[in-house]
């Protein structure tokens, strides 16, 4: 039997606040994660949803390797990183790609979009040159609906649906395995962020991609998502179906996320999201 794309055991993240003290008083910290456990099969996507302060962020950062856990661990394929081996980190790099919350911040305003959707592949040896470089990207934009007249632009230039696209093409330079969400669509209009959702899943689709999707709005999560994990206080409260999380919530934090959920005078949560549209198309 083949191993889930991911495989999350028993992850424990403590961030220290003191130290332990000089007459011997025990360090004290936050726990940010308390004993997490997930997985997710190729192909499929899992939805984290939890209010803000739950540890979502902090697992995403875990899962991409940029923080090292206290305890439990993280593998892909069936295999953990080695973080003392630098190919062990590179190859872990390409395998998990993220996308941020804010395009604004997360793309080098001084870089034009040539050189920043195709900084990884540059870096992980997927070309030879400029040429075969700029060829690269200017399929990685058709994919996400950008045309070649933006090769050599720079970031300001663009709208924040546009740069949330360019940042897209990024993550999907290197072909991942892999596709991290960070709340990547909070930051933008609601109309735009439908267009971004719908261009999320047919990407993932298409290519096969696992994808995990992390927000605190769980009426995005559920447009997007095959399973949905709701967190609270560094824990797995839930982890279901999407579709019998939003009939039956069994724990206390999903049925409040849900009554939080926008909705017409007399309608709940659950039926504004059964009677919500599909994302529109561009």
């Amino acid at each position: 039997m083949n191993p889930p794309l991911l495989a999350v055991r028993e992850l424990v993240k403590v961030y220290p606040t003191v130290r332990s003290t000089w007459w011997g008083g025990p360090a004290q910290g936050v726990r940010a994660l308390d004993g997490v456990s997930l997985e997710l099969s190729a192909g499929r996507t899992l939805g984290v949803v939890g209010e803000s302060g739950c540890g979502k962020s902090t697992l995403a950062r875990c899962i991409l390797n940029l923080i090292e856990p206290s305890s439990g661990e993280v593998r892909i394929d069936g295999r953990p990183v080695d973080r003392r081996r630098r190919t062990d980190r590179l190859a872990w790099a390409r395998a998990v790609q993220i996308i941020f919350q804010d395009p604004q911040t997360s793309l080098d305003p001084l870089m034009t979009v040539a050189d920043i959707v195709g900084e990884g592949l540059v870096l992980h040896g997927l070309v030879r040159g400029r040429a075969e470089r700029d060829a690269q990207v200017v399929e990685l934009l058709a994919q996400v609906g950008l045309g070649t007249e933006h090769l050599r632009r720079h970031p300001h230039a663009f709208s924040g649906g546009q740069r949330q696209r360019i940042a897209i093409a990024r993550a999907l330079a290197v072909r991942p395995r892999l596709l991290v969400c960070d709340e990547a669509v909070s930051a933008l209009d609601v109309s735009v962020q439908a267009q971004v959702l719908n261009l999320l899943v047919d990407l993932q689709r298409r290519q096969g991609l696992g994808m995990v999707f992390i927000s605190h709005d769980l009426a995005a999560v559920a447009q997007v998502s095959d399973h949905v994990a709701v967190m609270q206080a560094g824990r797995v409260v839930e982890c279901r179906t999407t579709a019998d999380l939003l009939e039956q919530p069994g724990h206390p934090c999903t049925r409040a996320l849900l009554a939080a959920l926008p909705c017409m005078p007399g309608e709940t949560g659950q039926r504004a999201l059964a009677t919500a549209p599909n994302c529109p198309s561009e």
